[in-house]
């Protein structure tokens, strides 16, 4: 087993000598990394994610809670009885050592075997497929390959936990889409317990068997990357994870012979059926804000889209992207996305009717952001 459990931690910094107030990187976080799970630390800079993989590793102190692995407490052991790994964005390689050396350097401080250290190398060669590269040292590797000498090194050990700092963040898009997935291969062939930060929500979408999302060093949410996707838990959430980005409109829910959205600027009004959740029904009259997909918003002219438009707009731009197409529409001083199947002609400055899909739609309270119903 090697599960990580985390108990209500937190890292307090004590004010400075300036007389700042005192901070909280990690306010009161909890939850468990299971046993051989892939799970990723996501959320934008500053937040605390890479603060909170320090205190797993042992590298920052832990200043309130409890971090366990395996049951046992972790708060003052040192990090190298931890039983981890790391890998960091800058992939830390000894430069004057080859390959070989780098990833047999740390197996040579715990006195293995020569006979040993050579087999255990060569397999993770192998499964990294840097076989040819074990006499180069690392000036003469490209980026890619120096990532995997890094992770490599870390998987010759062996350890329970492997900790990923932000590894693919040097590397160019096209080197990062490769190597999530090796990563993925990876994981499934030593099947091992991983953490990994990381601020792009592609990598976490696409990496993860479960996401933990932070902001401001709390954790908005934890669960699987599609049901973050459908079933975000605050407008923080559904905003950060998607791309393009959720559409968000201010308004309120109003009874008129059944119920009704109306934006806050009376500009457009929608109905919503002559019964809504009960949930909602406490926020009738009360300021509300929805929030919507771009591919949950269709053209009301597009072949099999013949439907009554919630409200007319202008396109005041368009992105063809090949696969799909994304228009954006003025209402008023905001822009809303619309993603669709792509088509060659799009006539910026031209009015549309379009219709949100009633079932898509994310009803939030507009003073904290809490989710009130995803319909």
């Amino acid at each position: 087993m090697a599960e990580v459990t985390l108990e209500h931690i937190s890292k307090v910094y004590p004010p400075g000598k300036r007389g700042e107030k005192v901070s909280k990187a990690i306010d009161d976080i909890s939850f468990s990394v299971q046993d051989k799970e892939f799970m990723v630390i996501v959320g934008p800079s500053g937040c605390g994610k890479s603060t909170l993989l320090r205190m797993i590793a042992g590298l920052e102190e832990i200043s309130e809670g409890t971090l366990k692995i395996d049951g046992e407490r972790m708060n003052d052991r040192d990090p190298s009885r931890r039983d981890i790994a790391m890998v960091f964005q800058n992939y830390a390689l000894y430069p004057h050592m080859t390959v070989h050396e780098n990833m047999a350097f740390g197996l040579r401080l715990k006195n293995f075997k020569r006979s040993e250290i050579k087999e255990r190398v060569m397999q993770t060669a192998k499964l990294l497929e840097i076989e040819e590269m074990l006499e180069r040292k690392p000036k003469n590797l490209s980026g890619g390959q120096r990532q995997r000498v890094a992770i490599g090194r870390a998987i010759i050990r062996r350890p329970k936990v492997f900790l990923f700092d932000e590894p693919l963040s040097n590397l160019d898009a096209k080197l990062r889409s490769q190597m999530r997935i090796e990563l993925q291969r990876l994981h499934r062939e030593i099947n091992a317990t991983m953490i990994y930060v990381t601020h792009d929500q592609t990598e976490a979408m696409t990496l993860g068997n479960r996401i933990a999302v932070l902001s401001r060093g709390k954790l908005m949410q934890l669960d699987t990357p599609m049901h973050l996707y459908n079933y975000p838990a605050n407008r923080f959430v559904a905003g950060f994870i998607g791309s393009p980005t959720m559409n968000f409109l201010k308004g309120s829910i109003q009874k008129e012979n059944g119920y009704f959205f109306i934006h806050e600027t009376q500009s457009f009004k929608f109905p919503l059926g002559n019964s809504i959740p009960s949930v909602l029904e406490n926020f009738n009259g009360k300021p509300i804000l929805i929030g919507i997909r771009p591919e949950h918003i269709v053209v009301c002219e597009d072949e099999n889209n013949r439907v009554m438009p919630d409200c007319t707009l202008t396109i005041n731009a368009y992105e063809n992207m090949g696969s799909e197409q994304l228009i954006y529409f003025s209402l008023l001083e905001q822009t809303i996305v619309l993603r669709r199947a792509p088509r060659e002609m799009v006539e910026v400055g031209h009015q549309k009717g379009i219709h949100f899909i009633r079932e898509k739609i994310v009803f939030m309270n507009e003073e904290n952001g809490e989710v009130i119903s995803n319909q």
